[in-house]
């Protein structure tokens, strides 16, 4: 960016392609790295924190960095592919700098730091944070109230001091546009002083997407930093087969604890699932797969297939049983997918087009013939029955990868290249 063109605020940049220059995507911004200096200098930015396809998160200096818009960033087109680890002189611009309180320095008045602005310095290739936007009072991002204003980094004080009850607001609203498993990611990388300040701001609903995502130490931390009233609340608003999973790495006690607190429905279909092994048919399935009675039609599977907050597995087929339509159901008569939904008029009875070929499996289906199963049908989900017939649930291709994969699968190498090019 040349001297005098517009600032640049990090909160826009979270998450933006980044490109070589040839116009082949890199990988995408997950932070920025700043350092903090001696004698009253602004932050010198020090590079991003770029997350690459395979998922590691590398380093990239600011000086490959030849552009920077609020909807890309251009880099020199090599990087080196080492994993980021920050040092401790380094500073998380999102991670560390939104959301902090700090202090006006002509009037002492306490401030919160919505967004910070870096700048190239004039015909140099150092970058530096410019300004900070904040607001006056205690309040995050998400308060009406307070007057807001853009200041210099002389104007303010306070960042050499450890912040205690830092808030995550600002943060949060920069994870808004990501998908679960990204701000998972980024919540794995942040301190666990940090994921716990991030985990209170965030909703319910979007807390459990995001520990879904995560690995099983995280998940227990952050359940174990919530009052369990909430933790209850969230585990409620979990996929009942991975709130079973995180329960099972809890001790005895303080899982009894938290299903006491738990609505019965929800914690009866979540006792039931941690009555299986784990690793069998019966402790991989979900007991929340779509169900529909013999006398739905075509155009009632058609708009419970439709429902946004169902996987794709799971949206791929219903299942039909005779009553009752909630697991464990009554006889399970077959399963209709969902291209056959497609195809055929939205008033047939569904009853009429159930493929009954193929056998369900059992409870105590050990994971390999779970994966032989799928990978020979070339289904993305499975019926689960019990020795009278009924509907116990479905096991989905994606949690038979989860219990494929190493446990650290998510922060694994997929790539050993220590550099790329992409300038050609």
């Amino acid at each position: 960016m040349a001297a005098g063109t517009p600032r640049v605020f990090v909160s826009h940049l979270a998450g933006v392609p980044v490109f070589d220059p040839n116009g082949d995507q890199v990988g995408r911004v997950r932070d920025l790295v700043a350092m903090l200096r001696v004698g009253g200098k602004p932050p010198r930015l020090l590079g991003m924190v770029v997350e690459v396809v395979s998922r590691r998160r590398i380093f990239v200096p600011m000086t490959r960095v030849t552009g920077v818009e609020s909807g890309q960033v251009i880099t020199t087109g090599v990087v080196n592919m080492r994993r980021f680890e920050q040092r401790p002189t380094e500073r998380l611009v999102l991670g560390e700098f939104l959301d902090r309180r700090v202090r006006l320095v002509e009037t002492d008045e306490e401030v919160t730091v919505l967004d910070v602005a870096i700048q190239q310095l004039p015909a140099r290739r150092d970058w530096e944070i410019d300004k900070f936007f904040v607001r006056k009072g205690r309040g995050g991002a998400l308060r009406r109230k307070g007057e807001t204003l853009t200041v210099e980094w002389s104007a303010i004080s306070g960042f050499a001091l450890e912040e205690q009850g830092q808030g995550a607001e600002s943060l949060v609203a920069t994870f808004d546009r990501l998908r679960p498993t990204d701000v998972a990611n980024a919540l794995h990388h942040l301190t666990p002083k940090r994921r716990a300040e991030v985990a209170a701001a965030l909703d319910d609903d979007r807390l459990a997407d995001i520990l879904e995502e995560l690995p099983g130490d995280d998940q227990v931390e952050i359940l174990g930093e919530l009052a369990e009233d909430r933790a209850a609340d969230v585990l409620e608003a979990m996929d009942p087969d991975d709130a079973a999973d995180l329960l099972s790495e809890l001790p005895e006690a303080d899982k009894e604890r938290l299903l006491a607190l738990m609505r019965p429905d929800d914690a009866a279909d979540v006792r039931r699932l941690l009555s299986y092994e784990e690793r069998t048919a019966g402790g991989l399935m979900t007991t929340e797969p779509i169900i529909l009675r013999p006398d739905a039609t075509v155009a009632d599977a058609l708009a419970r297939v439709r429902q946004q907050d169902l996987s794709p597995a799971l949206a791929a087929q219903v299942y039909v049983c005779r009553s009752p339509d909630e697991t464990p159901t009554g006889k399970y008569l077959g399963t209709v997918h969902f291209q056959r939904l497609l195809r055929d008029p939205p008033f047939t009875l569904v009853s009429s087009i159930v493929d009954s070929d193929l056998v369900p499996l059992t409870p105590q289906t050990p994971l390999p013939a779970v994966t032989s199963y799928l990978a020979a049908y070339n289904m993305v989900s499975v019926p689960v029955v019990d020795e009278s017939g009924s509907l116990l649930g479905a096991v989905t291709v994606d949690d038979v990868l989860d219990h494929l994969l190493p446990e650290d699968w998510r922060e694994n190498d997929f790539q050993g290249e220590e550099e790329i090019s992409g300038g050609g």
